[in-house]
């Protein structure tokens, strides 16, 4: 097939480009070309595998109907031969798989794996993570995620191999704003990774493939643009690669995710600043008249998404996120010979649940060839009771006569007739059955008490530890899951950032499952900005999750559901132990149940409680409500001590009052022997010192506009006359 680029657009772009060496832009065809061959490369790579895990497959989806669990050529021998079922034999299938399947996809449902987002450096700020946690909540619950984890640990434990993807859609019709989603993959057989890939979850795969077949027609209402069929089968004549993508009925969809890489020069600046040379942050610096300090030659990988047809590209678009967005979900892998063979559980079980549906069609076989017991008598015995004596087996005759006169010739009656001895099924059938029973338990690492058969343990932690120690065989499959969920967390973490790139309000979802709403702005510098009011209280905060670094771990355990009804438990023995304790935690105890009014009554309950331990110190109203005592406080103090020097004033001035008085007296008692003048120098020296010891009235000081007033002091503030 010949393409319109020669390689001279290639080269003039590496001449255009900046003085660092980038890789040059390839055309539509030679993008086509490599798809096609990458294609093929994971055919052929999966498969020989994929045809074991389908088999797979199909033997778990085995029933009485279609006959999954027996081989093509057993069927032949032991079922009808040209319409006549005289010769056939019993093929019953008796599946136990299921069962096995199910104790480790339950256990997954009842336990499920949740990513935790955690701080990675010094810029990061732990409410921030916690805000990421919500938003993965968030993603998981508008997503239904459940189905996408489920669906893909199933597929894992059934056969080895699940996926799940990231999608992102705009939030409404008439919405410019994004959303995450978690998509599910219901077919991983539609999935061709990079078969290079060594993380189990496919974080390095340089590509991947979605395939999807649709039929012709479908195809054309979808796509009107795109180049007629008849078009593409005439280029494609010749091209094996071609082949695979369209057929008689259908035609083959891909959405096709790849990494391209980019050289380019990392640099350091004086400020501490990195950047890619050529960005525009680079070419300010340089104006700036800056240099940087030290520089390094990096590789730049790029997502691209495409969707095509093998023959053309009906879509494209970068992919904002770090890594390409399907996560795998594998079972068990090994490379044998520079192959990998993926297994799940059904793998090795498969020849115990073969014998198994062998050894019950055996015994069922033996069971209805072999005749009913008959009675056995007497010749003479039967005569003119024939009737009831031949339908004896099939009709409940309240009673059975024999012939009175039958003797044995000395004139004695023989013995009455008894019943033969029931046919048996043989001992070794059994015990075969049972091995093959035991069999599957052993090829499943499942025994008797994780399948909920009683055993010799009495007490429940003795009961609880003998089933770890059977789930301990099948562990591996949950770990496995748990690991692609934190693959799937860092892709979320990575995506937040440039998804959420504008001012908005995001909602979260917390443990509880309640949900409330944040602010986000990407263009402050701070992680976490706190809004605070004149008296310096938190009233908001506004969050840049694009500040720092996260990283994520696991944790697996019960839902918050389970939780919260083991916690109802647990404080209710403590409750009965100690009913005191209702005065205290009665509330949180009403609060975890599920009936109805429950929340009501909880509400009610925490009223009767002691303020003091409800208090909430994060309360912005509860340090509002502080900061104004504390306020209210200081003032009453500073009044407290004013009315203090008033008093001190008061009783210094009464005092000097009356040293006046009594010098006054004492001044009328002598003064009848006294010139005039005399009694004018002595009360002229008496007013004096009055005059000058006397303590001067203090200042009011200036009022602050807070309650209490003066005028609301319950104090007489009279001054005597």
């Amino acid at each position: 097939m010949a393409y319109d680029d020669n390689g001279i657009r290639g080269a003039a772009d590496v001449a255009n480009a900046d003085a660092t060496p980038r890789r040059a832009k390839r055309n539509t065809g030679e993008r086509l070309s490599e798809m096609r061959k990458r294609l093929r490369i994971a055919l052929d790579a999966y498969s020989d595998s994929r045809q074991d895990q389908l088999d797979d497959l199909r033997f778990f989806a085995g029933s009485p109907d279609n006959n999954f669990q027996w081989p093509a050529d057993v069927l032949k021998t032991r079922g009808s031969a040209q319409g006549q079922t005289i010769n056939a034999r019993p093929c019953l299938t008796i599946n136990k798989l299921p069962q096995h399947v199910r104790q480790v996809t339950n256990d997954q449902r009842q336990n499920r794996p949740s990513g935790k987002v955690i701080p990675a450096d010094d810029n990061a700020d732990i409410e921030v993570a916690e805000i990421f946690d919500g938003l993965v909540r968030h993603i998981e619950y508008i997503s239904d995620a459940d189905v996408a984890y489920d669906t893909a640990c199933e597929c894992q434990v059934t056969h080895g191999e699940g996926y799940i993807r990231l999608l992102t859609e705009y939030c409404d019709e008439k919405s410019f704003d994004q959303d995450i989603k978690i998509g599910r993959i219901r077919n991983p057989f539609s999935v061709y990774m990079d078969p290079t890939i060594q993380d189990p979850c496919g974080s390095d795969a340089k590509w991947c493939f979605i395939t999807e077949d649709i039929p012709k027609d479908e195809y054309e209402r979808m796509f009107p643009n795109a180049a007629p069929l008849t078009s593409i089968q005439s280029e494609g004549v010749g091209d094996g690669n071609l082949s695979v993508w369209i057929n008689e009925m259908t035609v083959r969809i891909a959405e096709y995710f790849y990494k391209e890489a980019e050289q380019t020069t990392l640099n350091l600046y004086p400020d501490g600043s990195v950047t890619y040379q050529g960005d525009p942050q680079d070419k300010q610096m340089r104006q700036m008249g800056l240099r940087p300090t030290r520089s390094r030659k990096v590789e730049i990988e790029r997502v691209k998404w495409v969707k095509t047809n093998g023959y053309e590209i009906l879509e494209e678009q970068d992919w904002p996120g770090n890594w390409i967005p399907v996560i795998r979900v594998v079972g068990n892998e090994f490379e044998i010979d520079g192959e990998v063979q993926i297994s799940g559980l059904v793998r090795n079980a498969k020849d115990a649940q073969r014998l198994y549906n062998y050894w019950t069609s055996q015994e069922a076989e033996m069971l209805a060839l072999a005749p009913k017991a008959p009675f056995i008598g007497y010749g003479g015995q039967f005569e003119g009771y024939e009737h009831q004596w031949k339908t004896a087996n099939v009709n409940n005759w309240p009673y059975l006569e024999v012939n009175p006169d039958a003797t044995d010739g000395m004139g004695a009656p023989l013995p009455l007739p008894q019943r033969a001895s029931p046919i048996m099924a043989q001992p070794g059938l059994i015990q075969a059955k049972m091995g093959a029973s035991d069999d599957l338990k052993a090829t499943t690492g499942q025994y008797d008490p994780s399948l909920g058969a009683t055993s010799n343990e009495r007490s429940g932690r003795a009961i609880l530890a003998r089933q770890q120690q059977s789930n301990t065989g099948t562990y591996h499959y949950v770990d496995n899951l748990a690991r692609a969920i934190r693959h799937l967390t860092r892709q979320i973490i990575d995506l937040v950032p440039k998804i959420y790139d504008t001012q908005r309000i995001a909602r979260i979802i917390g443990l509880d499952g309640e949900s409330s709403m944040v602010r986000l702005d990407p263009t402050q510098p701070e992680a976490v900005r706190r809004i605070v009011n004149e008296e310096g209280i938190v009233i908001d905060k506004i969050y840049n999750p694009s500040v720092g670094k996260y990283d994520v771990k696991v944790t697996t355990g019960p839902s918050y559901l389970t939780k919260r009804q083991e916690a109802m438990e647990a404080m209710g023995q403590i409750l009965q132990g100690n009913p005191q304790l209702w005065a205290v935690a009665g509330d949180l105890f009403v609060k975890n149940m599920d009936w109805p009014g429950a929340q009501e009554l909880s509400e009610r309950l925490k009223k009767t409680i002691d303020p003091k331990l409800l208090q909430d110190e994060d309360d912005p109203a509860l340090q509002a409500a502080n900061q104004q005592i504390q306020a209210m406080g200081q003032e009453l103090d500073q009044l407290h001590g004013m009315l203090k020097t008033v008093s001190q004033s008061m009783e210094a001035q009464k005092l000097r009052i009356d040293e006046y008085n009594a010098e006054t007296k004492r001044i009328q008692a002598v003064q009848a022997g006294m010139s005039p003048e005399q009694v004018q120098e002595i009360v002229m020296i008496t007013l004096r010192d009055v005059m000058e010891q006397s303590v001067p009235m203090p200042q009011m000081p200036e009022m602050q506009p807070m309650q209490p007033s003066m005028e609301q002091l319950p104090l007489d503030m009279g001054m005597p006359q």
